[in-house]
């Protein structure tokens, strides 16, 4: 990493001073659970001495609207109002990334809060800065990478407040006579928001952390065997509720073919939409899928079984021992 140097300073807008955005201008950022884990995951693993990490963020646009659903840290290195990032390291990283997923794309970059009083190591007088004047640097960088904008994710971990807030920029240069004179970064609007299979994960992660935080093997064993017992049944709920619709809905085409119910073109309508969205498969066939998945999930289940039998006895062969 070759180390570059930038001149403009790079100041930070108010939220309550920020302007109306064009159009074209992001003025909403939508962010996953799993980007604010990974940022979290690479500040804890950063180097010893480094004021902050930084990282690409994946994801798409539309219109003013962007949407964060995955990142990947990058290497780089601040030496006063000079920084070298690892251009070569981000170059592979995003080629083997759009290998697995060919829609997600650069939108924008993601840093920690830094330190007051320096750059690497050190948090001088306690506070710690958003934006620094290498940001303009960084950002200049993940100019040429985006396609549109790029936006800044700026994750706050020093937990000065109890808590991990989260804040995204883009910015603008100020001219003065055609002279660049800085950047100014604008905030603009963040929310996170979770697909489905994120907020299971989320929910299990939380519900653990408090199984955790009460103590107490024998109740822990209790709640997962009550939560297993719960997500039986609400398996067995959603099915019966599935079959229930289905014969509702088998009945009125019934009636309307036989003439003893009004058609109504809406609901004809809406079941074609649902009937043209599952694939159509033969039964043999969707019976050898089923009973394969089924196995799958049986073996699965089986292991995992096996593996904490085996953690239990090696935890208590441990304390036997120690004793």
């Amino acid at each position: 990493m070759e180390y570059e140097q930038k001149s403009e300073p790079a100041l930070l807008l108010e939220t309550s001073m920020t302007p109306a955005l064009g159009g074209d201008a992001v003025s909403n950022v939508v962010v996953h659970p799993l980007v604010l884990l990974s940022v979290l995951d690479h500040h804890t693993r950063r180097q010893e001495g480094a004021g902050r990490v930084i990282g690409t963020l994946l994801g798409s646009r539309d219109g003013d609207r962007v949407e964060v659903t995955n990142c990947f840290a990058v290497p780089h290195a601040e030496r006063g109002d000079e920084v070298a990032i690892g251009k070569d390291f981000n170059r592979q990283m995003l080629a083997l990334h759009l290998r697995a997923n060919r829609k997600e794309t650069v939108v924008g970059w993601y840093a920690t809060a830094l330190p007051e009083g320096g750059e690497e190591g050190g948090s001088g007088g306690g506070g710690y800065r958003c934006i620094a004047d290498t940001s303009s640097l960084i950002h200049e960088f993940y100019a040429g990478e985006c396609d549109d904008d790029p936006v800044h994710l700026v994750v706050d971990t020093s937990l000065q407040t109890d808590a991990v807030s989260l804040r995204a920029y883009r910015s603008t240069p100020v001219q003065v006579r055609g002279e660049p004179l800085a950047n100014l970064f604008h905030e603009i609007g963040l929310s996170v928001r979770c697909s489905e299979s994120e907020r299971i994960s989320v929910d299990r992660m939380i519900n653990a952390q408090r199984r955790k935080d009460g103590g107490g093997e024998v109740e822990e064993e209790k709640k997962s065997l009550e939560e297993e017992e719960d997500e039986a049944a609400a398996l067995r709920m959603s099915m019966e509720r599935l079959l229930g619709m289905l014969e509702t809905a088998s009945a009125y085409v019934d009636g309307v073919v036989e003439g003893k119910t009004p058609a109504n073109d809406a609901v004809g309508r809406q079941i074609e939409d649902a009937l043209s969205a599952i694939p159509r498969i033969r039964p043999e066939v969707f019976d050898r899928m089923f009973n394969d998945s089924l196995q799958d999930l049986l073996m699965v289940t089986y292991l995992s079984n096996v593996t904490r039998t085996q953690l239990t006895i090696a935890e208590k062969l441990n304390e036997t021992l120690a004793v």
